[in-house]
């Protein structure tokens, strides 16, 4: 018997089957159309498959609540054919199996912390940067749920002395990801950033928004490692940047080797690559069979 992944993206939608070791067997990317034509492509790539159970990883933001009658439903997401729509209770239709539900980054969270960058400690966030920005988190053992999920995309953060941008997050303008994601460099800029990669300055005031954020999830969380994913964190020195901005930041406060002595094993890249996302959808596959068991 095998596990099914999903990691349900507003772009594409990457299918996998796998096993408890994390390993992907046989995978594919569907794009992301209406709900119906994509999850008619979904089940037809598990239709032939030995599943014990499948693990969602989605976009959001979704309703994580048990107890709310929108619990499995993405909410209000700018994808308008995606509003309201119920993708657990869809699957559920077709696999009668105990299936995970959970944002992708929290699913990322996970993966990483089975699999991946986080193995040997108790706690992590993954952070990705790319269209968006998302961080899942993974504390004492769970998954950090709440009021909802997490959406630390979205924090305030200080602007940069010489930043004249006004953001471009359609509720907030000026957060973090309407500063710091892979669309406002390239309006910032007026280049994406792929073109940008020997200007210093870019990366330089993109590291100051993105330690900036670290420092606030470090302070509030606490988390044993941070977890730098995405398409932004591709680009060279981007982490070593950010690294030394967070240890400025924080001016000696948290005194702890992790930080003074060894922060370049306490934020790091993916342990998992580009597939922390759908090993993490796995693991949450993994997470539900055992639950039910």
């Amino acid at each position: 018997m095998y596990l099914g992944a999903i990691e349900a993206g507003g772009t594409k939608f990457v299918c996998a089957i796998g096993n408890e070791q994390g390993q992907i067997i046989e995978r594919v990317s569907i794009p992301t159309t209406t709900p119906e034509e994509t999850i008619k492509q979904v089940v037809k790539f598990f239709q032939n498959g030995s599943l014990s159970a499948i693990g969602i990883g989605s976009f959001g933001p979704i309703d994580l609540d048990v107890k709310s009658p929108q619990y499995g439903h993405i909410t209000m997401t700018p994808k308008i054919s995606w509003r309201n729509f119920d993708i657990l209770g869809e699957v559920k239709k077709y696999f009668p199996i105990p299936i995970g539900f959970d944002t992708d980054v929290n699913a990322a969270a996970l993966g990483e912390k089975i699999w991946g960058a986080a193995r040997e400690v108790d706690s992590c966030i993954y952070i990705t940067v790319g269209t968006g920005i998302g961080v899942g988190a993974f504390v004492e053992g769970n998954l950090l749920h709440g009021l909802i999920h997490p959406e630390m995309g979205h924090i305030i953060v200080r602007r940069h002395p010489s930043d004249q941008y006004e953001g471009n997050c359609p509720y907030h303008k000026d957060c973090l990801e309407g500063l710091a994601a892979g669309p406002a460099i390239s309006e910032r800029w007026g280049k994406a950033g792929v073109e940008l990669k020997n200007q210093t300055h870019v990366w330089e005031m993109e590291a100051y928004y993105l330690a900036q954020a670290l420092v606030n999830y470090l302070l509030i969380l606490s988390p044993e490692r941070i977890i730098l994913g995405g398409g932004v964190m591709m680009q060279d020195n981007l982490i070593p940047l950010i690294r030394g901005k967070v240890s400025d930041m924080l001016n000696g406060y948290v005194h702890h080797s992790a930080i003074l002595l060894a922060i370049d094993e306490f934020i790091v890249p993916p342990g998992l690559g580009q597939n922390s996302g759908i090993s993490g959808a796995l693991a949450l596959a993994m997470k539900a069979r055992d639950t039910e068991i």
